[in-house]
């Protein structure tokens, strides 16, 4: 075999805390991860040429060394021998991408599942999410998805009891926002607000979903500036159709909402894209098994 598919499915964050500096420029986070149906199909080609592209269905998208894709397949390729073949990925998006979705962190972990598979399977989880974190922050947590606590810079892992099976919608508005800027606001804040992430965790294991739900946070929202208007009017729309809470995920411009049926989510859903280009309805979902 010599090629395979992969769905490399969308994240959302119930909580995201930033919590210090590192030396090394990181950021230490603290954040609870969940995994949802919205997903890219990522084909992983095992190729003669020696050589390491991507190709997307995004024409902005870059398909060289720029693409976490491609750099996921040559992590792979310095941990196993591929024999000096190459590898070419060919990725059909649906995720929006400067969303906070994961999107580029998704197609990165499934290219490291899908090569892992071609290749017999030499790695277990834990090593293909450690190959993940050279790749980029959030790649670790797509390697299995589900419901997980995430610390350090988003590499260090804790499984979570998996949050229930719920309707969500999820909407990216017209614009995107800068990663780099946000956090550089979150380092001058003086705002001391907090996700009880603890709350949290206590809530998943009693299986109270709605006390998860009631504890969203993300602290980002809180140094959006401008942009804090085009987001929280998203969350009130969400909420006045339905919603049991809503937050932005990420450093955005995504938002999603929980919802308590299908019809209510899919409704929802028609009556946003009346106003936003693009929006989704999925559901939550669990871990993959590696």
């Amino acid at each position: 075999m010599t090629e395979i598919r992969e769905k490399a499915y969308a994240k959302l964050n119930l909580s995201l805390d930033v919590t210090g500096k590192r030396p090394d420029g990181y950021h230490e986070v603290c954040m609870v991860m969940q995994s949802v149906t919205l997903y890219d199909d990522v084909t992983i080609r095992l190729t003669d040429n020696g050589t390491f592209s991507a190709r997307t269905n995004r024409g902005f998208i870059p398909g060289d060394d720029r693409n976490e894709a491609v750099k996921a397949a040559k992590v792979f390729a310095a941990a196993h021998d591929l024999g000096g073949k190459g590898v070419f990925t060919d990725i059909h998006k649906r995720t929006p991408v400067r969303a906070g979705l994961g999107g580029g962190s998704s197609d990165a972990a499934a290219v490291l599942r899908g090569l892992n598979t071609l290749c017999g399977r030499p790695f277990d989880g834990k090593k293909l999410e450690e190959l993940a974190a050279q790749v980029g922050s959030d790649v670790a947590f797509c390697v299995s998805g589900g419901t997980q606590l995430a610390a350090g810079r988003g590499e260090v892992l804790t499984p979570l009891p998996a949050f229930g099976e719920h309707w969500v919608v999820i909407c990216k508005p017209y614009f995107s926002i800068s990663t780099p800027a946000l956090f550089q606001k979150i380092d001058a804040r003086k705002s001391k607000c907090r996700p009880d992430t603890d709350g949290i965790l206590a809530a998943l294991t009693a299986g109270d979903d709605a006390g998860v739900i009631r504890r969203m946070y993300n602290v980002f929202e809180d140094v959006l500036g401008n942009k804090a208007r085009g987001i929280n009017e998203i969350k009130t729309a969400l909420m006045d159709r339905g919603a049991l809470g809503a937050c932005m995920t990420g450093t955005g411009s995504a938002v999603f909402g929980i919802f308590p049926d299908e019809k209510n989510a899919k409704n929802t859903c028609y009556a946003l894209r009346k106003r936003h280009p693009e929006v989704f309805w999925a559901q939550t979902c669990g871990r993959i098994e590696i």
